[in-house]
Formats: structure tokens, C-alpha cells, sequence
């Protein structure tokens, strides 16, 4: 390869640098959907995640209404304790959703795969 040809690849490598340098990062979506109509399809398309979210809120609204008679236990205490139960209600709509898929995915597929044969 000669210092011409080297050159030559030089050039087009920084002009595609350049280029790729104006290119926006972001490009908006081409559907116009509103946040309510995103929120409701995607609710639609997994439904335990919108109910382990409302778990998480009223177990922590709860928790935190109740704060006052907490008795002799600590704040931190008592925080932790909210925390926990409030990552339980949306760890368990997560399990749910997982128990839900694979039954679908995979034991009603065998059960119609053998009922087939």
C-alpha cells in the first residue's frame, strides 16, 4: 500500500467520523401514541406489572400511615420493614408473570403437541 492509497483511507475514515458527529443520537418515534394510550397498550400486553406496581404503593402507603404506631420500634426499623414488604408485592406480580409464561409457553404447548400426535 502505497503513502497515496494510505492517505486516501486516512481522509474517508475522519470524513465518516465527521458525518457520524451530525447525526442526532435521538430519533423521536414515528408513532404518535399519548402517554395514556402507551400506558394502556402496554398494561394490555403485561398486566402483572401495573398490579405488582399498585401492590408496592399500597403496601408503602400503608406502611407509612401507620407509622405512627409503630410502638417501640425504631424508624429505621420500621422503614426497612416497608421496604421489604412493598419490594415482596412487586417481586411477587414479577414471579407471577414468569410462572404465567412458561405455563403458557411451555406446558400447554406440550399438552396440545401431544394431544396432536
Amino acid at each position: 500500500m502505497d503513502w497515496a492509497a494510505a492517505w486516501e483511507s486516512q481522509l474517508l475514515t475522519s470524513r465518516s467520523r465527521i458525518m457520524s458527529a451530525n447525526r442526532r443520537w435521538w430519533v423521536p418515534p414515528d408513532n404518535k401514541d399519548s402517554m395514556s394510550e402507551k400506558l394502556l397498550r402496554k398494561t394490555r400486553e403485561s398486566p402483572l406489572v401495573p398490579i405488582g406496581l399498585g401492590g408496592c404503593l399500597v403496601v408503602a402507603a400503608y406502611r407509612i400511615y401507620r407509622l405512627r404506631s409503630r410502638g417501640s420500634t425504631k424508624m429505621s426499623i420500621h422503614l426497612i420493614h416497608t421496604r421489604v414488604a412493598a419490594q415482596a408485592c412487586a417481586v411477587g406480580a414479577i414471579m407471577l408473570g414468569a410462572v404465567y409464561t412458561m405455563y403458557s409457553d411451555y406446558i400447554k404447548r406440550m399438552a396440545q403437541d401431544t394431544g396432536e400426535k
